[in-house]
């Protein structure tokens, strides 16, 4: 009782102390960081580092605990994001440093768990976000150029550079500070388009350089994708494969801010797909080549909310296909099998930070290893977290995209599986390899509805019912006028660029002008079969025609030139059009100058006396709509919009405002709305603008049945979602909810059916994994098993299989169980020749009811050999459920 009572007055005292140390800002004792050729050397240590992408926008203050804390145990030594410049100051000299911008709180959460940051403070960042992090505001200083050697430019940019750095220095966050920022970025990937800017380009750079190095930040700075970065600068690497990428001075290390571990996702198009296997292999292979820096793109990626999407068509998820999901639930095996990548990483820093550089040795054709070896000089000075010396690691690598390969190493055999590194700490063992997945599968309940079974529970199966919620018959609707709808309206001769007009306050912009029909016209068009059409050289995004109130026709794309039929009357005749962004221009040069609407001449053909140009024309300007105007959306002002019930009939109606109210469902896992009944528009709850939506249908072809990680990936080797829409469900994140009467509100511009949108939880329903004999130990007792010498690893442990739910979910019933030769895959196993009858029993007995558990993998779990001289796998399916008081049981 009294060792109990210390224990708790420790750790209060320890929950005193840390606390003490965030009020202060002080999370570390405070540390230089500077680098050499080989890496970042913290505190006077160089450092392999692992670093999580996580963009504080892209999930609510509430979500940044969580999402930090599995990155850490995901083996992330550092966090990394953007610092978004729209976000904060989204009016000139006006800042927003509250709520998903409050950057500050973000740094100090991340201070507080233990890891570093990483800020890329651009301030252009590209980022697939709204006019790539500038605010539009920028454009309309005189005599502005982006991103070149400009004066008017230089001087906001360093304005805002230097207030990030100086917010940082007076919070005291930087690591000589006692706080967690260990490096800073200025500019962003500027060597993809410098070229189109000349000499004047060349200045820029080193003007940036000059300017960023003088804000007094302590800490080095870093240009990625930018080869000729000044010396005092560090250049690293962005891209799918980093392995051979070298800085361009011999005094700088090799960094990779960017792997992408997915890619983006536009309306209409497939959704892309990075194998594990080989993300893995490009991680792995980049440490093996003397990298010593890797951040994944994204580690959490996260939401678009709002217009936050940059494009144009980016969706409103930016989920990214990332080891975390973005709702913050872990993508499984990507963050499982990518951990025990960082765990065997991390048995070679000791190595791998000693040597100066490794010693090569070609094994075959497309095989090589790279080996580490500490020199006497450090062999005393650098141990393992186990207080014992490991004096080699090595790399195996075969590169081979369709073969496997045994090779001799060290005097021993090493079979390599195609397009695969293994990894030997001790240049003996091996701990890893990054094509043999041990870790779970994960399958989440937005893509899977678990079917009635007899041996799951009543209790269960109406837990998973109250997941769901149907909205229902509920709903208001009010009508959104077409045209012209307030008198802050304006009439100009001539067409006006779109975000001149609407300063990107809001999607849309109405043009109106009239046109007078004769009768001669008339008699024209019926006499020689002719239609009047509307004709301009080229718009983008979405563009929509209406003549006298009614649609005439639609197209969206970037740039495309339109050709629209439309009907007149004799007499005067309103010709209204309709321009719609669906996200800023994010990437390329002179993006200031991209714009948006309607680009080169207007005019209508088909009259009897000639085409007539428009362009000249005197027309009426609306920005916006009244539904924004008026914030029909918001929680005080919604009431004010007039609505009325919706009936049966009215669906679907275009131009339409839909509202709410709803109960979300029970518990506390994430929660999604399925928007898929809707056609295009954007959705709020309780005044949060959730983002854009829309229904466009991805190609039915192009997905692969089975994705091959072997070979070097792009975005379009392994994508999904073929025949569908490419987005349906939208992350509503649980901070915005009430527990009762939660308003939502839709502006739907298409047409659908409001009446068939569900609100449910999103969590994981099934999980599986497949371990081999074969496969190697746990990595965590391997770390433990040092023996003392430092020459070899314990090689006595059985491989082990490890289930895991969601945080607050319980294993609640065993679907499949097999030790011995099971057959397919994830959902699909079936027993082979050979099976333990005793599969279900141990399988159960280890997991059932629990969070988390763990299976030997041998014949001495499973009572005894089911087949002798057989390599043995077990194969498990299981469900989970939240920890409520449910029955479990197994399947027979």
């Amino acid at each position: 009782m009294a060792a109990r009572s210390e224990l708790i007055l420790q750790l209060m005292s320890l929950t005193l102390t840390i606390h003490l140390l965030a009020v202060s800002g002080e999370f570390f004792k405070p540390f230089n960081v500077s680098y050499d050729h080989r890496s970042l050397i913290i505190d006077g240590n160089r450092r392999m580092l692992i670093s999580a992408g996580i963009h504080y926008p892209r999930a609510t203050p509430e979500m940044w605990p969580n999402l930090i804390e599995k990155s850490k145990e995901g083996g992330a030594d550092v966090i990394q994001s953007y610092v978004f410049w729209n976000g904060h100051e989204p009016t000139r000299r006006q800042y927003n440093f509250d709520g998903r911008y409050d950057l500050v709180k973000f740094v100090r959460l991340v201070g507080s768990s233990g890891l570093y940051l990483h800020l890329r403070i651009g301030p252009y960042v590209c980022a697939e976000w709204n006019f790539g992090g500038f605010p539009l505001w920028l454009r309309d200083v005189p005599g502005i150029e982006f991103r070149t050697n400009n004066a008017p430019f230089k001087e906001e940019m360093q304005r805002f550079v230097k207030k990030i750095v100086d917010i940082l220095l007076s919070e005291r966050l930087f690591c000589w500070q006692g706080g967690p920022v260990i490096m800073l970025q200025v500019e962003n990937e500027y060597g993809n388009i410098d070229s189109s800017y000349g000499k004047r380009g060349k200045e820029y750079i080193k003007w940036a350089a000059k300017m960023a190095l003088g804000l007094g930040a302590g800490v080095p700075w870093v240009m990625c994708q930018q080869k000729d970065a000044p010396s005092t600068i560090i250049n690293s690497c962005n891209g799918y494969y980093c392995d051979g990428f070298k800085a361009n001075s011999p005094s700088k290390p090799a960094l990779w801010t960017e792997n992408w571990d997915g890619w983006f996702t536009s309306w209409g198009e497939r959704v892309p797909h990075r194998p594990v296997e080989d993300l893995a292999f490009s991680v792995a292979r980049f440490f093996q080549r003397q990298g010593s820096f890797q951040n994944y793109y994204m580690y959490f990626g996260g939401t678009n909310f709002g217009r936050t999407a940059g494009g144009p068509f980016y969706i409103t998820s930016y989920d990214y296909d990332s080891p975390i999901d973005e709702y913050g639930l872990l993508r499984e095996p990507k963050w499982g099998h990518l951990k025990d990548l960082h765990t065997a990483l991390k048995l070679c820093e000791p190595a791998l930070v000693s040597a100066e550089s490794p010693h090569y040795i070609k094994l075959g054709p497309k095989q090589e290893a790279h080996v580490y070896r500490m020199n006497a000089q450090t062999d005393e000075l650098k141990l393992s977290e186990h207080g014992r010396l490991t004096n080699c690691s090595a790399f195996l690598a075969n590169i081979d995209e369709h073969n496997a390969a045994t090779v001799t190493f060290n005097g021993q055999t090493y079979n390599l599986p195609p397009w695969s590194v293994s990894i030997l700490p001790d240049c003996r063992n091996t701990v890893f390899n990054t094509a043999k997945v041990a870790a779970q599968t994960s399958i989440n309940l937005l893509e899977f509805d678990v079917p009635f079974s007899p041996n799951i529970s009543l209790k269960l199966h109406a837990m998973r019912q109250n997941e769901l919620s149907i909205i229902g018959n509920s709903w208001m609707v009010v009508k959104e006028p077409i045209g012209i709808w307030s008198g802050k309206n304006f009439t100009v001769k001539g067409i006006l660029e779109h975000l001149n007009v609407t300063k990107d306050n809001s999607d849309y912009l109405w043009y109106l002008t009239r046109i007078h029909v004769s009768k001669d016209d008339i008699a024209f068009w019926e006499e020689r079969n002719v239609t009047p059409t509307v004709m301009i050289d080229s718009v983008r995004d979405v563009f929509r025609v209406f003549v006298n109130g009614k649609i005439a026709g639609s197209i969206f794309g970037q740039w495309v030139k339109v050709v629209q039929p439309v009907q007149f009357l004799e007499g005067d005749n309103d010709l209204l059009l309709l321009s719609e962004t669906v996200g800023l221009q994010n990437s390329g040069a002179f993006i200031e100058k991209d714009g948006a609407g309607i680009r080169g001449r207007i005019k209508l053909t088909g009259f009897r006396n000639g085409d007539i140009d428009l362009s000249e024309s005197l027309w009426t300007y609306q920005v916006g709509l009244k539904g924004e105007y008026l914030n029909f959306y918001s929680l005080e002002e919604n009431e004010k919009a007039g609505w009325t019930d919706l009936t049966v009939d009215a669906i679907p109606s275009t131009f339409t405002w839909y509202k709410a109210y709803f109960s979300p469902p029970d518990g506390t896992d994430p929660v999604a709305i399925n928007l898929g009944s809707m056609g295009k528009g954007q959705a709020w709850v309780n005044g949060h603008h959730i983002g854009r939506y829309w229904t466009l249908v991805a190609p039915k072809d192009g997905c692969a049945k089975k994705c091959d990680y072997r070979g070097a990936y792009n975005s379009a080797k392994c994508t999904k979602n073929c025949g569908r829409p490419t987005q349906t469900w939208y992350h509503i994140p649980r901070s915005w909810l009430k527990e009762s009467n939660n308003l939502l509100v839709l502006f739907e511009e298409t047409g659908g059916n409001p009446l068939e949108i569900a609100i449910k939880l999103h969590s994981t329903g099934v999980i599986c994994a497949q371990v081999s004999e074969s496969h190697y130990p746990p990595l965590r007792k391997w770390s433990a098993d040092y023996i003392a010498d430092g020459e070899t690893l314990s090689n006595s442990s059985n491989p082990e299989m490890l289930l895991h739910c969601d945080d607050g979910h319980v294993i609640s019933s065993i679907e499949f169980a097999s030790y011995g030769t099971p057959r397919g895959s994830c959902r699909k196993f079936s027993r082979g020749r050979c099976h333990s009858t005793n599969s279900l029993p141990v399988v159960s007995k280890a997991c059932l009811g629990k969070n988390s558990c763990t299976v030997e993998v041998s014949n001495l779990a499973f009572g005894g050999d089911p087949c002798h001289s057989t390599v043995k796998t077990l194969a498990v399916e299981a469900r989970c459920c939240t920890s409520l008081d449910v029955h479990i049981s197994t399947r027979h």
